[in-house]
């Protein structure tokens, strides 16, 4: 493999990673029954202000947690206006990422395109050195290291713990849970809460690692894409993240071929991510994909049937009245 394309994928991986940490947080706010469509909004917030706070106090730790504050205070907001307020889930969240949008635009515009602090580089000894493997994951920074560890720890709670299981009870059958003793609306806080702080701190990995800097509209769409990605990617982390490199590999898809073909319109290049996320959400669990499984050769049917077909939780974006 060609030095060239190792640091074509390594740059994928540092891209993807702040897509990968706002995947994980929907996808565990959603596992648990509650729709945050305020993604979007909070991820600008939380850029602006975790560049804002890493600037004024010199520290990329403070910068992340406020912005992960900024993440949980949004994701609170859609769970009160829900649970307390009886509010429709989705109607708070599109009217917070309005809001979101509009707000981190006001707040932030005296700290637009001015250098700021950076996430630093941070090679890990012997491991960056394996062939192939080690450039690309171990070459890194701890945007990425945390988006990789991130991955696999929601994996892991949501399927091999007890308390991943109460999750995912409460997201598929809540009345069952309740049942067993499960307080339903206050592990959906907690994880809704969660869930909303990682969205923060994606918000923040872009200003402070990949995007560097602040503008307007920092992040704009970017929310939407993990919204997309977390359907696409069936509710499980992994696959999530697999759908977030997909992305990143259409947009340095896009790059490559803009400077190939210059006469062509950047524009044109530009939407092919969007193009290939608006794919997807067409023909992934779809009549079409029920078609397509049943023309494949039967030893196919089943892996392609688990990779193609998917369900939301049972209960998501509904409410429960504990009694």
């Amino acid at each position: 493999m060609s030095d060239e394309l190792i640091r074509q994928l390594a740059s994928i991986l540092l891209q993807s990673s702040p897509l990968i940490i706002a995947v994980s947080g929907e996808t565990i706010t959603e596992r648990v029954g509650v729709i945050n469509l305020s993604v979007d909004g909070t991820m600008m917030m939380a850029a602006m202000t975790g560049f804002v706070v890493g600037l004024k106090t010199d520290s990329l730790l403070y910068g992340f947690l406020a912005a992960a504050i900024v993440g949980a205070i949004m994701a609170l907001l859609v769970a009160f206006g829900s649970f307390r307020l009886k509010q429709n889930q989705v109607a708070i969240g599109f009217v917070l990422t309005l809001l979101g949008d509009d707000l981190s635009a006001f707040l932030g515009q005296n700290y637009t395109r001015i250098p700021g602090p950076v996430v630093k580089h941070l090679p890990i000894p012997v491991l960056k050195d394996i062939p192939i493997i080690g450039p690309i994951f171990f070459n890194q920074d701890l945007v990425v290291y945390f988006a990789i560890v991130l991955i696999f720890l929601t994996w892991w709670y949501l399927n091999r713990t007890q308390p991943g299981l109460h999750l995912r009870s409460v997201g598929e059958r809540p009345e069952a849970s309740f049942a067993r003793g499960i307080n339903v609306n206050r592990l959906r806080y907690i994880y809704t809460i969660v869930g909303g702080g990682l969205i923060g701190i994606a918000g923040a990995a872009y200003s402070l690692d990949v995007k560097l800097g602040w503008s307007d509209g920092h992040t704009r769409g970017l929310g939407w894409i993990a919204l997309a990605i977390v359907i696409f990617g069936g509710w499980s982390p992994v696959r999530g993240a697999l759908g977030a490199i997909l992305f990143g590999a259409t947009k340095a898809l896009a790059t490559v071929l803009q400077r190939t073909f210059p006469e062509v319109s950047v524009v044109a290049f530009n939407s092919i991510p969007w193009l290939l996320m608006i794919f997807v959400l067409l023909t992934v669990g779809s009549e079409f994909t029920e078609r397509l499984i049943l023309l494949m050769p039967k030893p196919m049917r089943g892996p392609m049937s688990r990779a193609l077909r998917v369900s939301p939780p049972m209960a998501l974006g509904t409410t429960f009245e504990n009694e």
